[in-house]
């Protein structure tokens, strides 16, 4: 008998900043479908978004390896960091897949909201042939993301997944928001992020 193929969550995300709600989730992912590892890959240029809204990508790097350092499953990876232009999932998802055994299997880590954009995004298609999506949902969104399941067919039923997981009302936006009113984000993210966000004086403006 060879040995089991190994299992690798993707948390990809414009983590602006990291937070504990992303940290949460991506641990119960991991123990639920018993992940070898979690690569957190923050976003270069997001196709999504409006890039001048965006901290630097470095800002954005750092904080994503403070928060999850401590971790021994969790990794960082650079790889959209590092490529020019809008950073597409399905080129990200090639690339890890070409980079890893054959036989690797792939989780890709998102949420509810993300859910609802699947039928947006590039070659959805290719995407759930090369990896599973596992969608992680709060208590009581469950049914609109089985909806939108069944409207991109037989083949997202087979490969997104769902699994509810701990309520954390916690947003990267909200974050940004308290910053730049001057209220406190003590435990929204972990204590060393808030570090940096105050030294390097992001979300001021």
């Amino acid at each position: 008998m060879g040995n089991k193929p190994q299992r690798i969550g993707i948390m990809g995300g414009t983590f602006d900043p990291i937070h504990m709600g992303h940290l949460l989730m991506a641990e119960s992912v991991r123990m639920d479908y018993d992940l070898d590892k979690v690569l957190f890959i923050p976003t270069g240029t997001s196709p999504h978004k409006d890039d001048s809204s965006i901290s630097p990508a470095i800002d954005r790097y750092i904080m994503t390896m403070m928060a999850t350092y401590s971790n021994p499953y969790f990794f960082v990876s650079p790889i959209e960091r590092d490529r020019p232009g809008p950073s597409y999932t399905i080129d990200t998802v090639r690339a890890l897949v070409a980079e890893y055994e054959p036989g690797t299997e792939f989780y890709f880590l998102t949420g509810t909201d993300a859910v609802l954009e699947l039928h947006t995004w590039n070659n959805i298609n290719e995407l759930l042939d090369l990896c599973h999506f596992v969608a992680a949902s709060r208590p009581g969104k469950v049914r609109t993301i089985e909806q939108e399941i069944e409207r991109l067919g037989p083949k997202a039923v087979e490969r997104i997944h769902r699994l509810t997981t701990p309520e954390l009302e916690i947003s990267s936006t909200d974050i940004r928001e308290r910053v730049r009113l001057g209220k406190s984000i003590r435990y929204f993210v972990p204590e060393n992020v808030e570090h940096y966000i105050h030294k390097e004086g992001l979300y001021r403006k």
